[in-house]
């Protein structure tokens, strides 16, 4: 078994900073010469594997081991969910249900600005971000507030601040799925504990954006909007996160929300109804601002079947009373150990046919077959589906090859430990640090994803020295890379190409900082509150 090297050139800080050099490399590349991520991640994994084998000493045979383990786990544990979540939602799209739903919505609301941005910025939002994520959820949301009223940059805002909260659980729970594939945590241990933090978390955006778009004044008379839209959310997503894993949090907590907001509708509104800036309207906008669904019930049905069939399928297929996700046909691993460290690291790849993609693939299985029979789905339109998915996720998909390729060897060279080594001299103090790394991983990255995939193992190496809850760190990673999410360049890029600020991506980011700032350090409040106050919550997984 390879030996890790913890402090391989004689000083710890040099060999720290010699660590670091694969994580500067990649936030140069992405975020100062603007190169593809699929592109920046393969350059940092070469230069990974050349550090690992040159300075640390990890045996090439060994190590070329641990990145192939690493990128297997990549396409198999987040790939074939992401692929499957976007093909969901293509065939949506090329039917139209996901027209038919997004008009069926509008006509519910009321015209009131704060009703329309809790309705599709917060609720619409995050079903976009549990179904798909990668920057989808502004591309789609911006144009709808732009078109209720809502000035462009002031809608880009909105939609990326109220995605803040659902990123974690975005593409059907990838980043979790991450996370506890270089931890080594268990998933559902690791989904609840994100769940826990991201269910206070939540709390707040709600009122943010009310204020965003109607000032004082709508947050006088609009707060019980806020509560509904943020409690409907967390009654939907904590439970899912803690009994059922990350995959379905985010829609369930989605559909919560609409059904709150709109339960609340019917028996209470605003006294004033208020537009865009806090402007009063005239009464008779009523309710859905005048705009009528056109659609039958046995259409509205069908626009809501898919989430159903989605719910009730990876429910049953991956809830913890399923056999299924255990199966596995083969596993493979390769291990180091590190003594200084007092623990071994363990790259593995184990090939479990049964897991969470593959339960979102039956459920467009089912979902496609529905919608056959019902004449909405052609088999000529099952190819602009998947050429429609190729060629959105195309790049992702490789994304996920290589980073996970590069987490594995960052880990198992040693390169993670000599940091966790370095890092632990901060002592309590790193319970500020850990959601500050994930928030600047992020916004460089574009990934909560490969933020996780990179510093997961790293936070909970240092978790484990300075003898915190063992979950506390990675899950402040996780949920820290939410928040930077409004000011990262690659989901910027794609946040803004339905709008009039394409490649302008730089004006959005600055409009978008200072409310970042404000949610950052709420979420570091929350961490140092569950770390003295509730340690027993983050702990051993």
């Amino acid at each position: 078994m390879f030996t890790q090297i913890v402090d391989p050139t004689g000083q710890l800080w040099l060999s720290c900073l010699v660590a670091l050099v694969p994580v500067v490399l990649l936030l140069v590349l992405l975020a100062v010469f603007r190169v593809s991520a699929w592109l920046a991640v393969l350059i940092g994994s070469l230069v990974t594997f050349l550090l690992a084998a040159a300075v640390w000493h990890m045996p090439t045979g060994d190590g070329a081991r641990a990145y192939l383990y690493g990128s297997a786990t990549g396409v198999w544990n987040v790939d074939w969910i992401t692929f499957w979540g976007a093909v969901l939602f293509n065939t949506l799209s090329v039917t139209g249900l996901f027209e038919n739903f997004r008009r069926w919505l509008v006509a519910q609301g009321s015209a009131d600005v704060r009703v329309q941005t809790l309705l599709f910025a917060w609720a619409f939002g995050a079903l976009l971000e549990g179904l798909v994520g990668f920057g989808y959820p502004w591309a789609v949301v911006a144009p709808i507030l732009i078109s209720l009223g809502i000035a462009d940059l002031d809608a880009i805002r909105v939609a990326a601040i109220a995605n803040n909260a659902p990123v974690s659980y975005g593409a059907l729970g990838a980043p979790i799925i991450a996370l506890a594939a270089v931890t080594g945590y268990p998933l559902l241990a690791l989904s609840a504990s994100v769940g826990t933090v991201v269910a206070v978390l939540a709390l707040l955006p709600p009122w943010v954006l009310i204020y965003l778009v109607s000032g004082r004044e709508g947050l006088r008379d609009g707060w019980p909007l806020a509560i509904v839209a943020s409690l409907g959310y967390i009654l939907g997503q904590y439970p899912v996160a803690v009994y059922l894993g990350p995959y379905l949090p985010d829609i369930a907590g989605a559909i919560l929300s609409f059904v709150a907001l709109l339960a609340l509708l019917k028996v209470w509104r605003p006294q004033t109804m208020l537009g865009y800036g806090g402007r009063p309207l005239e009464a008779s906008a009523g309710a859905g601002g005048g705009r009528q669904h056109g659609l039958s019930p046995s259409e509205v049905l069908l626009a809501w079947m898919p989430f159903a069939v989605l719910v009730i399928v990876v429910a049953l297929w991956t809830g913890p009373w399923s056999p299924l996700p255990r199966v596995s046909w083969f596993l493979v691993k390769v291990t180091a150990a590190a003594p200084e460290l007092q623990t071994t690291i363990a790259a593995a790849f184990n090939f479990a046919p049964w897991v969470g993609g593959t339960s979102i693939l039956a459920a467009w299985l089912i979902v496609a077959v529905l919608l056959g029979l019902t004449g909405r789905l052609k088999v000529t339109q099952l190819g602009e589906v998947f050429r429609r998915t190729f060629h959105q996720m195309w790049g992702a998909l490789l994304v996920g090859v290589f980073i996970f390729g590069l987490a594995y060897v960052f880990n198992f060279s040693g390169m993670a430990s000599s940091l966790a080594k370095g890092f632990a001299d901060l002592g309590t103090a790193f319970v500020v640090v850990a959601p500050i790394l994930g928030f600047i991983g992020v916004a460089l990255s574009g990934s909560n994803t490969s933020t996780n995939a990179m510093f997961g193992k790293f936070q909970a190496l240092v978790g484990a020295q300075l003898g915190m809850p063992l979950l506390l760190l990675p899950t402040l990673n996780s949920v820290g890379a939410e928040i930077g999410k409004p000011i990262a360049p690659q989901t910027a890029s794609v946040g803004v190409s339905t709008s009039r600020f394409v490649r302008n991506e730089g004006e959005v980011i600055r409009h978008n900082l200072g409310w970042t700032i404000i949610l950052l350090v709420y979420l570091i409040i929350i961490g140092v509150a569950f770390y003295f106050l509730r340690p027993a919550l983050m702990g051993a997984p």
